[in-house]
């Protein structure tokens, strides 16, 4: 298995994406599931489809602690999952990860994002993406292994900019890893990071500027 946890624990009671009401999911279905070994089992990440055939996720959410990537057939891309329904599922052809997410042997988390390319096109629209860190508040939308079969979401994060890293004072949880941070402009939502952990005072992203 190639998912791993979030870097810190959230401690008992912890607060956690909200529920997306069932009704707003059609409104997100760039957002899916990335399933290992078919889409019907647990063990899972997020990610956002920025392209018809092209996924952003986290790196760790497809290597070993080691760096070493799997197999892309290994995953498929899960769009819009909700109670057991999907708007599209699409196995993935190639995976590309930052080359620093790995370079020291083990993950810094500050180059942990991959780019996933589908073996078609997904039968959604994806989301455009914004390099430029945008004013928040920022969204959070995402799948979690507690409630794996929909979409959790947060609108309203605060940031703060990290060594390079954007930190959040939303909470996220294992299968939130790859989810997508949105920042809103005239024309909608875009997508600006990559969640890749759970730290102290909130998520911890990864900018879409690192895939220059």
């Amino acid at each position: 298995m190639f998912v791993i946890a979030l870097v810190l624990a959230l401690p008992v009671g912890a607060a956690e994406l909200a529920v997306l009401p069932a009704a707003d999911h059609a409104d997100w279905q760039a957002v899916g599931r990335i399933n290992s070994s078919g889409y019907r089992k647990r063990d899972m990440c997020s990610g956002v489809l920025i392209a018809p055939d092209q996924v952003l996720t986290a790196a760790h959410c497809v290597a070993e602690p080691d760096g070493t990537v799997a197999k892309p057939a290994d995953f498929t891309f899960v769009a819009g999952w909700l109670r057991g329904e999907a708007a599209d599922a699409v196995t993935v052809k190639s995976i590309w990860v930052h080359p620093d997410a790995y370079a020291t042997g083990g993950l810094n988390i500050r180059y942990d994002i991959a780019l996933l390319t589908l073996e078609r096109a997904a039968a959604v629209a994806p989301l455009p993406i914004l390099k430029a860190s945008g004013d928040a508040p920022f969204g959070i939308v995402g799948y979690s292994t507690k409630r794996p079969h929909m979409l959790g979401a947060a609108f309203n994060c605060e940031s703060e900019r990290l060594s390079n890293i954007i930190q959040l004072d939303c909470a996220v949880l294992p299968g939130n890893s790859g989810s997508p941070v949105l920042t809103q402009t005239s024309d909608g939502w875009s997508v600006t990071a990559i969640v890749s952990a759970m730290g102290r005072n909130g998520a911890l992203a990864v900018p879409v500027s690192r895939l220059d």
